[in-house]
């Protein structure tokens, strides 16, 4: 059983809240236990962190539909963003918000960093005999992948990024005074908190480089269509030695000629003879290895009737009048 909390709960909204009302609950909570007016308050900064959660998954409407359904369970392998610090947040928290927020202490916190890399997504298509076995299937994914040269940092083998004079290393800047302020991203060095004056050349200052990575996933007996699974480390290059983002993979199922699947249940139809419907018989039918069914046929369909009784004959005496 799942120890977090429903994200309802969190929110503190009733289950037929609409976006507007979503944003609003969650920017309450969020400006409530912003770090910049918790500094040092670990439990602040864990509710931080659950109400961006909550609220991520419960403006995407096909998360919010599988979220009702099945609970936290349901969203086993669907993407979500990682919100493992305080940092992971400032993202969602800018992007709704234009990054103002009020803070009674130093408004110095890097937003931006050393942001994981992307998470990819891949569907491809399978039979249905391997969707019921299971089956390993190679992948060719294009994808941007550290550089081998500089080591991801952008810079020259031998030299190093130098902080950002106008940000001062931060990766961000802030705007306004007293209670409301508004902190963007340092234009200057995008959000690293450095600049490049001598670039790789093999990358181009970039820390990363364009690849065509060959991938073995396996994919498990009796996935579903609507399932996606996550492999770990297999997306793009975080930045500068950042952790990598995942793979997601979806499948499609081929249709059968002969088996159609509905849920976890086969189905087909498989013409028969006059005879083989009246008397009963067997079929078989291949889906990869056969299967054989016996049907009982026409003459025991139905209730079963006993035989009608042979009238019965009075015994007489030997030699009596017939």
């Amino acid at each position: 059983m799942s120890s977090k909390r429903c994200y309802y709960e969190v929110l503190s909204v009733e289950k037929t809240v609409d976006e507007e009302g979503l944003k609003k609950a969650y920017r309450t909570l969020a400006m409530k236990y912003h770090p910049d007016r918790n500094p040092g308050d670990s439990e602040a900064d864990a509710k931080f962190k659950e109400a961006a959660e909550a609220f991520d998954v419960l403006r995407d409407p096909q998360k919010r539909a599988r979220y009702d359904r099945y609970g936290h369970a349901g969203l086993d392998g669907m993407p979500s963003h990682q919100f493992q610090d305080a940092d992971s947040v400032m993202d969602l928290f800018a992007e709704l918000f234009g990054g103002a927020f009020g803070g009674g202490g130093g408004g110095g916190r890097r937003r931006g960093g050393r942001r994981r890399g992307n998470d990819l997504q891949v569907v491809f298509e399978i039979d249905l005999v391997d969707a019921f076995r299971g089956v390993e299937r190679s992948l060719k994914i294009p994808r941007q992948q550290s550089c081998e040269e500089c080591k991801g940092t952008g810079a020259k083998p031998g030299t190093h990024p130098a902080p950002c004079r106008r940000c001062n290393g931060q990766g961000a800047v802030v705007q306004g005074s007293g209670f409301f302020r508004i902190q963007q991203t340092c234009p200057t060095c995008r959000g690293r908190g450095e600049v490049i004056s001598d670039p790789c050349r093999k990358c181009s200052g970039q820390g990363v480089v364009q690849v065509e990575r060959e991938l073995s996933v396996r994919v498990p007996a009796g996935i579903d269509e609507n399932v996606q699974v996550r492999v770990t480390g297999e997306g793009e290059a975080g930045e500068a030695g950042s952790p990598p983002g995942d793979l997601y993979y979806q499948v499609r199922i081929r249709q059968h000629p002969i088996f159609a699947r509905e849920g976890n249940d086969l189905h087909c139809e498989v013409p028969i003879t006059f005879s083989q419907a009246a008397l009963g018989g067997a079929r078989g039918a291949d889906a990869g290895g056969q299967v054989r069914q016996r049907h009982a046929g026409a003459r025991h369909a139905g209730r079963r009737r006993d035989p009608p009784e042979r009238p019965r004959h009075a015994a007489r005496p030997r030699g009596a009048e017939r």
